[in-house]
């Protein structure tokens, strides 16, 4: 296989295989064994640049933030705060994971995280529409003390249960990007926009403030993509394909798509918000914009996906 710069974005839910397996010892165990099938690209000669969600993450720091505020001399975190400590624990995580699976297989490179801010719209309209899941599942009835309890707004995801969600900004520009470019070209693997990023704005004064939110991890993913000049784009999430008729006793999945037949199957509604319509969303734009193609998997499979033997490709045409 000849190198080739690409871009990968790990699930947040990926790392967090289900409800019983929710501590840092399962998380590690998740990102151990995601960073073995990264380590099967690097092998192959590619460079990657990684990006992570951090759904469920982001949502266990705010529960951890709510309870502290029974516990005299605890503090509560912000949004952006929460997003920026995920960021840094789980590319901390990444980056301890992969560069021991790389020198178990005598190959050294450098592998650096980034902090990441980005640049969002104070007057996007997602602030007034909370959208974007973060946190654990639960049940209806769970989901409904939580609204007595804390006032969240919560949603059924896909089927999967009941979620807390929260504003999700568009992302407009990555502020570190010169820095992940400078690191990009001296080959170093780079973990960048985490979470989506920490969501900043622009205030009359022209200082950046983090804001209440958490940016789609797929948007922002496709937009580091574009600014690098990056060509592939894989999402590596939960499932092995897109499907249609996802859950459904007819569900098929979707193997080789055009970028036209993407936006025609995302306006019929046939991907879930909160699940794959995002990832097929940020798959359009990456794709509008320089992208050649598109690589939707679950993490075992990149390789192979990666070969074309298994996932869901989306090409321009």
């Amino acid at each position: 296989m000849d190198s080739e710069d690409i871009i990968i974005g790990i699930g947040g839910n990926s790392l967090v295989v289900d409800r019983n397996h929710q501590s840092i010892p399962d998380q590690w165990l998740a990102i151990k064994r995601t960073c073995e099938n990264i380590a099967d690209l690097v092998e192959e000669g590619i460079n990657p640049v990684i990006t992570h969600g951090n759904g469920p993450q982001v949502g266990f720091a705010v529960l951890r933030s709510e309870a502290g505020k029974k516990l005299e001399g605890l503090h509560t975190d912000p949004l952006d705060v929460c997003v920026a400590s995920t960021q840094a624990t789980i590319g901390y995580m990444i980056q301890q994971a992969l560069q021991s699976e790389l020198r178990r297989r005598n190959i050294e490179k450098p592998i650096c995280v980034v902090v990441t801010r980005v640049l969002v719209d104070k007057d996007d309209p997602a602030f007034s529409n909370p959208t974007k899941p973060i946190g654990p599942f639960y049940t209806k009835e769970e989901a409904e003390a939580k609204i007595k309890e804390f006032g969240w707004v919560m949603k059924e995801d896909a089927n999967r249960g009941w979620r807390r969600v929260v504003p999700s900004p568009k992302p407009i520009d990555i502020l570190e990007i010169d820095v992940i470019k400078s690191l990009f070209k001296q080959n170093v693997i780079v973990v960048a926009v985490g979470g989506g990023g920490i969501p900043v704005i622009k205030n009359e004064r022209g200082e950046y403030v983090g804001v209440e939110a958490v940016i789609d991890k797929d948007l922002a993913t496709s937009l580091l993509a574009s600014l690098l000049g990056v060509k592939t784009m894989v999402i590596s999430t939960a499932v092995e394909f897109v499907y249609k008729n996802f859950g459904k006793k007819d569900q098929k999945p979707l193997r080789n798509i055009t970028l036209p037949e993407a936006v025609e199957l995302l306006k019929r509604g046939e991907f879930a918000e909160g699940s794959m319509a995002p990832k097929i969303r940020a798959s359009i734009e990456f794709l509008q914009r320089d992208g050649e193609r598109v690589i939707i998997t679950n993490p075992q499979n990149l390789l192979f996906a990666f070969k074309g033997k298994t996932g869901t490709t989306i090409i321009k045409s």
